[in-house]
């Protein structure tokens, strides 16, 4: 009489997988990871350039709102925060969405920089801004008033 185990195609000694097959695998997986890991971390970084220009439209609303009050721009970012009630959330001093952000000018004008804190990491442009409100970027390096708007290919 034939046993079950024969029937099913089991047998003792063939318990468990061959090394050629969990070698096989782990190709497969790393195969997989080769293609899924730069979409990924290209993602990320326009995912932190955006984060970037939205985060200069919001200061650049908040300077319009301080000068508003105060008949001139500021270029500290605690002129924005430090108010009762403030123009501007958060800590700004500290990077966010692998960007930093500096304000300078003097009353009559303001700017705002993101800077990447590292470009080719965690991001690919830096942007520029003024009081006109033209957001302006060059790649992988720090933006000025002379770099191309966003939109617009780099000079």
């Amino acid at each position: 009489m034939i046993s079950r185990r024969v029937l099913l195609g089991i047998d003792r000694r063939q318990s468990g997988f061959t090394l050629i097959e969990l070698m096989i695998v782990v190709g497969i997986i790393a195969i997989i990871l080769a293609i899924a890991v730069p979409n990924l971390l290209r993602s990320r970084i326009q995912s932190n350039e955006s984060a970037a220009m939205s985060n200069m439209r919001t200061i650049v609303g908040a300077e319009f709102a301080y000068h508003g009050a105060n008949t001139a721009f500021t270029v500290d970012f605690n002129d924005l925060t430090g108010t009762a009630p403030p123009f501007l959330d958060g800590e700004w001093a500290v990077p966010r969405s692998g960007y930093a952000y500096v304000l300078g000018g003097d009353g009559n004008n303001f700017t705002i920089n993101a800077n990447a804190e590292s470009y080719g990491v965690t991001g690919n442009k830096g942007f520029y801004t003024d009081s006109s409100g033209v957001i302006r970027f060059n790649s992988m390096a720090n933006a000025d008033a002379s770099s191309a708007p966003v939109g617009e290919a780099a000079p």
